[in-house]
Order: C-alpha cells, then sequence, then structure tokens
C-alpha cells in the first residue's frame, strides 16, 4: 500500500496549467490533490500520475491505451472508476482539454447508486404502516379466564 498520494509540486502545477483553459479547482486530499470544474469531482493527481473519472462508454479509450484504474489500496479488490491518463495526452493540452471534458460529461451524470442512497440525516423518511402490536393473530379474539 502506498504511504501516500502525495504528487511533486511540479507535476501538480505541470497539469493544472495543461488544464487552465477548464477553470480547474484543485483542492487537497488524502496527500494527493481533487480536481474540480463546475462544481464536480473529475479527476485525482496522485503519486505523480492523472486520473480522470470513466463511465462504461469512456473506459474502453482508457483501457485500449493500457491504462489502469486507480486504485489507492493495492491490497483491496475494488478499483475506483478514475483511470490513468496516457502520456501522449497529458503532453498534448488540447488533448488532455478534450479527455477532461469528457471526464467532467460523466461527473456530471447522476450515478445510479447515489440515487438510490438512503436519505441523508435530518430528511424526512416517508411514513411507515403502523405495525400490529399484538401477539394475537388477525381475526381472533383473546380469551378471558
Amino acid at each position: 500500500m502506498p504511504k501516500s498520494l502525495r504528487s511533486s509540486e511540479g507535476f501538480r502545477q505541470f497539469v493544472l496549467d495543461q488544464l487552465e483553459r477548464l477553470d480547474v479547482a484543485p483542492k487537497s486530499m488524502f496527500g494527493g490533490t481533487g480536481l474540480y470544474a463546475d462544481g464536480v469531482f473529475f479527476g485525482i493527481i496522485a503519486m505523480d500520475t492523472l486520473y480522470l473519472k470513466v463511465d462504461d462508454s469512456s473506459r474502453v479509450l482508457f483501457e485500449r491505451e493500457g491504462m489502469k484504474p486507480f486504485k489507492p489500496y493495492p491490497g483491496r479488490p475494488r478499483t475506483m472508476k478514475y483511470y490513468e491518463v496516457p502520456l501522449a495526452v497529458l503532453e498534448s493540452a488540447p488533448e488532455l482539454e478534450r479527455w477532461a471534458r469528457r471526464a467532467i460529461a460523466v461527473a456530471q451524470r447522476p450515478d445510479r447508486a447515489a440515487v438510490a442512497a438512503p436519505p441523508t440525516r435530518g430528511a424526512r423518511a416517508a411514513p411507515r404502516a403502523k405495525r400490529q402490536t399484538s401477539t394475537v393473530a388477525p381475526g381472533r379474539a383473546r380469551r378471558r379466564r
């Protein structure tokens, strides 16, 4: 397991310079840097690698280039929906911008898991049907002694 997701300041700044036309807001997180645009989290800079958010349709572009998913915890079987960006894309600002716009569009789509998530604390739950508290089966009267 990596000790830190930290990247060099030079790499972080290079990525931000390449994406300057997108008005990206970087935010430090767990030693790495989260990338936000239009209020959505679309990328991660970690361990001197840029990862962009993917969905089923965009993942194939990354896999075709031999790129791997972001896996901050190598000992765990699950990966995240972020894939490393190919070096040729990273080095071309116009191409990286195109890939980043696709990742932003993916991040803006509602996630099915989030839609099915339970209500947050303080949210009103749907009314429940009243529970029957009697131990007597419905339709049977209790015998008196």
